[in-house]
């Protein structure tokens, strides 16, 4: 049988009870299979990595060491919600590394997406090779691969498989939640006692910011960006969006725009809010949002981020528009 196939009477997971029974069921086969040996997992703060962090510190607790990477291309808060529910929450053997600098000066000067794309991703292959040989008696290596990501590209994924490493560090690989869909990793995670936040945590590119930070990646711009991001974050949790609207975000283009402070003239920056409902995220549409909210988010953003002078709202479709804007 192929383990990398989903059985075809394997039942959906869709309560707490099942997803217990699922958790139960793994902590055994984790066990089993490490044994008292030590697993690394690079940890992102996204919904997989986050799910089966969670999974093994269950199992085998200590044995898990978890490297988060900060990149500086996280959104406002990421970074410290990932240290505040895996080390102090979850007493996680957890590595944190500020990489922000090493990413920023990597980046300077590129303003191709697709170049951006490679530098941020081969530059966190990079990092975790470091850390991980700095560290003594790793065996294993786990990830957050679920059944779309076998499904869709024969194998594993880059942004999950930690690809590229050395062939001496080719450990071998732990996925608790490989035959697992989104909303079944989802309820595990519930079940695991993750907060909502982490849980639902919205689609997020591997890049982070670095691809709604249009162009080469400037510092007062990305900071524009994670602050306006953050706004708007909050201000459609409080309108109850924040459930109803599939993903949202700011973007911060690579002009500047004419505008007035303080009876003076200005050359400051644009922020352009892009919200979108899907299913499958191969079509997208976009939602009517409420006046009173979207004029709420603009004053915020207009009053609280430093350097911007003029909001919007994309109302492309995809087609013929993609989501992201690189």
């Amino acid at each position: 049988m192929d383990c990398n196939k989903r059985p075809e009477n394997m039942q959906r997971i869709t309560t707490p009870e099942l997803a217990n029974a699922f958790i139960d069921e793994q902590v055994k086969a984790i066990k089993k299979q490490v044994g008292d040996k030590k697993v690394l997992l690079a940890l992102s703060g996204g919904v997989d990595s986050s799910v089966v962090a969670a999974l093994l510190i269950k199992a085998i607790g200590k044995q898990l060491v978890c490297v988060h990477v900060n990149h500086g291309l996280m959104r406002k808060g990421e970074s410290e919600q990932v240290i505040e529910i895996f080390q102090k929450g979850l007493d996680a053997n957890l590595i944190y590394i500020d990489a922000t600098e090493r990413y920023l000066e990597k980046l300077k000067g590129v303003s191709e997406p697709e170049a951006k794309r490679k530098i941020i991703g081969a530059e966190f292959i990079r990092i975790f090779e470091e850390e991980a040989r700095k560290l003594s008696g790793i065996e294993f290596l786990a990830q957050g691969t679920i059944y779309p990501d076998i499904i869709e590209s024969d194998g594993v994924k880059a942004h999950h498989n930690v690809g590229g490493l050395p062939e001496d560090l080719q450990f071998e690989l732990v996925e608790p939640v490989k035959l697992l869909y989104k909303d079944e990793v989802r309820e595990v995670g519930y079940a695991l006692g993750l907060p909502k936040s982490m849980v639902a945590r919205q689609p997020f590119p591997g890049p982070g910011l670095g691809v709604r930070c249009l162009g080469e990646i400037e510092r007062d711009r990305l900071e524009a960006l994670r602050e306006s991001d953050a706004i708007l974050r909050e201000e459609f949790d409080l309108a109850g969006l924040t459930d109803k609207v599939w993903q949202f975000f700011t973007v911060v283009p690579n002009f500047r725009s004419t505008g007035v402070r303080d009876g003076k003239r200005v050359f400051d920056l644009p922020v352009i809010i892009r919200a979108v409902n899907t299913v499958d995220a191969m079509s997208a549409t976009v939602p009517e949002i409420d006046w009173a909210v979207l004029k709420k988010v603009t004053d915020r953003i207009l009053s609280e981020v430093k350097g911007v002078c003029r909001v919007l709202y994309d109302l492309s479709p995809k087609a013929p528009a993609t989501i992201e804007w690189e």
